[in-house]
């Protein structure tokens, strides 16, 4: 099977409305990897003015993209659910692992259907082996846990969401 633009644009568009934050796929001397949150312009040359395809980063001697040989993993696409505006959202001010308690042994900052002031402590960010506290920005109440504990967020990833007062 081979993968032209117009397929290409179609995967491109089904990840940005997924969590999915890198995919790579891989046939014989090709090797796509896909990583939303990333600027690739220090990495290729930029398109020239005239141009609006995207033929000057494709190598002409790379291999069309045979997936015969690959284990398929199904995977559902459509539209990504939507967050009721009555609820804010508590967002990842930085790339880490989400954790839900201070130490392992100890107490969650926060669960669902807790009540939390502004500028309390809802979880933590590990970063760089620095722990960042993450502080709701809204008095309400959690409605909902987005991450898992231990789990890798992006910046800017919803991580809770609270029903304000």
């Amino acid at each position: 099977m081979q993968l032209d633009l117009h397929q290409l644009r179609e995967l491109l568009t089904a990840i940005d409305q997924t969590n999915i934050s890198e995919l790579t796929l891989k046939s014989g001397d090709l090797e796509l990897t896909v990583r939303k949150g990333t600027s690739f312009s220090d990495r290729l040359p930029l398109p020239s003015s005239d141009r609006t395809d995207a033929s000057e980063f494709v190598s002409p001697a790379a291999a069309p993209l045979d997936t015969t040989a690959t284990k398929t993993v199904p995977m559902t696409l459509g539209t990504p659910p939507t967050v009721s505006s009555k609820f804010e959202e508590i967002l990842s001010p930085v790339v880490g692992t989400f954790y839900r308690a201070p130490a392992p042994d100890e107490p969650p900052f926060v669960e669902v259907g807790d009540r939390v002031t502004s500028g309390q402590t809802v979880c933590i960010i590990e970063a760089m082996k620095v722990m960042n506290e993450i502080e709701a920005e809204v008095s309400g109440q959690i409605v909902e846990i987005l991450i898992e504990n231990g789990q890798p967020v992006e910046y800017n990833q919803p991580l809770m969401l609270v029903n304000p007062n």
